[in-house]
């Protein structure tokens, strides 16, 4: 992919200190984004942040809990105070939860799961979509899983969780359709990551592919001069 980023452009990107989210953040940086990292734990954000140094990239690291409502409701004025403008949000942390039967589910996982899948997503869009609307175009992309539109039994909290936070972002895609913030959704598939290794720990991790191998694809879908508002793009679709 010969297009780059224009100098100065910043991008938001979530989950950054593994799987998808890291591999993305490194793409985005290669293409000449500053990108700012946010997850829970600062080592992986660390050796992130290690891996965008050594393609000659920038980054600025942000430790936060995304279940944390007031430290998500500040970063839109934290960017706006430090960088002046949001080019770019990848929406990709997720967390699995328990695998079990509906009527079995405890208040406090389905509490977790909600908060992170679903109720982050909305606050990051009510923080960022001021900085977005603003720039020249901004994208924002968010990572989506095939099971939020094909439930599963034991599936329940993490597919129903999903399946809202995409029609969430859809519902904001239509919203600003007629602006140049264009808002959409990827399904990068079966990947070789830890939540994957959490729903089948018997599976053999080398049976899927990395997450860099979707990196590429996401990190198109923010580059594009042309990209339909809206769209739901998948691995292998």
């Amino acid at each position: 992919m010969s297009e780059r980023f224009p100098e100065g452009s910043v991008a938001l990107v979530t989950g950054a200190s593994r799987g998808l989210g890291a591999a993305v953040a490194v793409e985005l940086a290669r293409l000449g984004a500053h990108v700012v990292l946010t997850a829970r734990t600062q080592g992986g954000l660390e050796e992130t942040d290690d891996a965008i140094r050594a393609i000659g990239g920038a980054a600025t690291l942000l430790a936060l809990d995304l279940r944390e409502p007031t430290r998500i409701d500040a970063i839109g004025p934290t960017l706006y105070q430090r960088f002046g403008r949001l080019d770019a949000l990848v929406h990709c942390s997720a967390v699995l939860g328990k695998l079990t039967p509906v009527a079995h589910i405890q208040p406090e996982d389905w509490n977790e799961v909600v908060a992170v899948n679903m109720t982050a997503a909305w606050r990051l869009i009510r923080t960022c979509d001021p900085l977005l609307r603003h720039g020249p175009a901004g994208r924002a992309v968010f990572a989506t899983d095939s099971r939020a539109g094909m439930p599963e039994a034991y599936w329940g909290p993490y597919g129903a969780s999903k399946a809202a936070m995409a029609h969430l972002a859809l519902s904001w895609a239509a919203e600003v359709a007629t602006t140049n913030l264009k808002v959409n959704l990827f399904d990068p598939g079966p990947m070789r990551t830890r939540l994957r290794s959490q729903a089948f720990p018997g599976a053999v991790p080398e049976s899927f592919p990395p997450p860099e191998d979707a990196a590429p694809t996401l990190a198109a879908m923010v580059l594009a001069s042309e990209v339909r508002n809206g769209a739901v793009v998948s691995m292998g679709a």
